[in-house]
């Protein structure tokens, strides 16, 4: 909660409801885009047609923001990425923040919206948080159009014979719904369809967001959805999406939500929110071709990558920026007191309480996120996202370890005063960049390396795990990827976000330990090999209280509950 202008504590819907957006043409003018470049959606949002990307050539700076690795008492990423774009427009600097778009799931189960909080927050906040435009719906749609045209092909040409195809592809569905990871489907008479067993997965995992996500026109989307691999013949052949007709209609249905969505933040700054793919599950970061839209407009882009960077700043470099041909110039790795206290062994029911020594143990797991970003050769700020309960000592502390690394650290402010809270992680910014020549890519495999090399450089490397055990299947899994001519692909570990290790237990730096890979699956759409580990499912399920049990209309009809 956050005091209002008249001392009366409000929370981030009242705080976004007592601000009144401006039209959305006049935040297209700060990036140079006319009406002509804008299909608006109402007054305060806007899809920026695809003739609104720059030429090849790079104008502006990229800034990824990542954090540590995420505690029930959250580090505050998406506020500090806003509150930093925020913090740029009060220097005067020409900027544009990009982020994923929200999923369903999250909204109405544990976690919550993905519109930032207190005064460093995305308008419309309820709008973006539910249907948005509709991108998600579409990519709802085109996955599970694919899922019946595969299954109309088997009923009338396979049914009944010994010639089954093997088909991987499952459906999909925007909410948390673990009833529905291992089901059975087409029970009942001949007319209704054959019975098998099926698996759906949350709208964020799926191929097709990803390869929403990383297309950088329509017909390189055309090109990615006809790659997508769906199964196998009976003589170990690939099905692709091609072979079953499926490319063609599902690109009609995804045309427009290729296109970037304008909206602005509370202080009246662009933001480009599009795609959502999750970094446990995919890669965690939101679109091409927003970002390189956003580049060729601004000198600063703020982007955030999912979780913490043994995740999404990992999958940004070695995915997002590999296939883009972009790199970020500077790293913002977001800290806050009650989480590294909980990586030191803090009481749960404690966590807003100042506890030194709990979180100069818990520094441990900041440290561990910063030599993840250096080994990539990027310059990093780290942010000290202010809770309350924080105290000066504690901030000192955060400061002075990252000190000892040559890493500057700066208290952002921004959930509780905005840009103005933000002008000094800004500065901090801008600072690092001067200071710092453009490097060149540095990644910590070759797309030449064999797939266990890749896994096992970012097992070592980026998880610190003494060595990686893969089960039967995987084995398996991975042989054939690399023997029908998907070797060469980037690698997409699906992992828990809860610890840097594959076991959500393990809180701080795990050591000792070795990563446990069960399965791999080749995504040629996306451009990348999914490798998943530990317990890692694409289906998340609901908490005991669910959001969605407090989410409603108050008496003047107004929506209440989202957070």
């Amino acid at each position: 909660m956050h005091d209002d202008a008249s001392g009366v504590e409000a929370g981030d819907l009242e705080l976004a409801r007592a601000v009144t957006p401006r039209p959305i043409e006049a935040i297209a003018e700060q990036l140079g885009l006319g009406p002509e470049m804008l299909e608006c959606y109402g007054r305060d949002k806007a899809k920026l047609r695809l003739g609104a990307l720059p030429p090849a050539e790079r104008r502006g700076k990229l800034i990824l923001v990542t954090s540590t690795t995420p505690t029930r008492a959250g580090t505050g990423k998406t506020v500090t990425a806003i509150g930093l774009g925020q913090g740029l427009g009060k220097v005067g600097v020409s900027h544009a923040v990009c982020l994923r778009e929200p999923s369903l799931g999250p909204v109405f189960g544990l976690k919550g919206g993905a519109t930032g909080g207190g005064r460093a927050q995305l308008l419309p906040m309820e709008e973006i948080n539910l249907h948005f435009t509709g991108d998600l719906h579409a990519v709802t749609s085109a996955h599970n159009l694919l899922s019946a045209l595969i299954d109309n092909r088997l009923h009338f040409e396979h049914r009944g014979t010994d010639r089954m195809p093997e088909i991987h592809w499952p459906r999909a569905l925007d909410v948390c719904d673990r009833q529905l990871r291992n089901c059975e489907i087409g029970l009942g008479a001949p007319a209704d369809g054959f019975a098998h067993r099926a698996e759906f997965l949350i709208t964020a995992a799926s191929e097709v967001m990803a390869v929403l996500a990383l297309a950088r026109n329509l017909p390189d989307l055309k090109r990615r959805l006809a790659a997508m691999v769906v199964g196998y013949d009976h003589e170990g052949r690939v099905l692709r999406s091609v072979d079953f007709e499926a490319d063609g209609a599902m690109a009609v249905l995804l045309e427009r939500a290729l296109w970037p969505n304008l909206v602005q933040t509370l202080e009246h700054t662009p933001a480009l929110v599009h795609a959502g793919p999750f970094a446990n599950i995919a890669h965690g970061c939101s679109s091409v071709v927003a970002t390189r839209l956003a580049l060729g407009r601004a000198d600063y882009v703020v982007s955030e990558a999912g979780f913490g960077a043994d995740l999404g700043a990992e999958k940004f470099m070695h995915i997002k920026c590999r296939q883009a041909g972009l790199w970020p110039s500077a790293a913002v790795v977001v800290a806050s007191c009650p989480s590294l206290r909980r990586h030191g062994d803090a009481d749960l029911r404690r966590l807003s309480e100042p506890d030194l020594p709990a979180l100069r143990r818990g520094l441990d797991n900041l440290r561990a996120h910063l030599d993840i970003v250096a080994r990539f050769g990027v310059p990093a700020v780290v942010a000290i996202n202010e809770r309350a309960g924080d105290s000066a000592a504690e901030h000192d502390a955060i400061a002075a370890a990252c000190a000892e690394r040559g890493v500057t650290a700066v208290l952002c402010q921004a959930h509780g005063r905005g840009g103005e809270g933000g002008v000094a992680l800004a500065q901090a910014v801008i600072g690092v960049c001067e200071g710092h020549r453009e490097s060149e890519p540095r990644y910590l495999y070759g797309l030449g390396d064999c797939l266990r090399t890749k896994i096992e450089r970012v097992a070592s490397e980026v998880y610190g795990a003494d060595g990686v055990d893969y089960a039967p299947g995987a084995e398996r899994a991975l042989e054939r990827i690399e023997r029908l001519g998907f070797g060469e692909l980037p690698i997409c570990v699906a992992k828990t976000q809860l610890s840097i290790s594959d076991d959500p237990r393990l809180r701080g730096v795990p050591r000792g330990f070795r990563l446990q890979v069960g399965d791999a699956q080749v995504s040629a759409g996306a451009g990348f090999v999914v490798v998943f580990t530990g317990n890692t499912v694409r289906m998340p399920g609901l908490p005991r209280h669910p959001a969605a049990h407090g989410i409603g209309f108050d008496t003047e009809g107004r929506i209440r509950g989202l957070r």
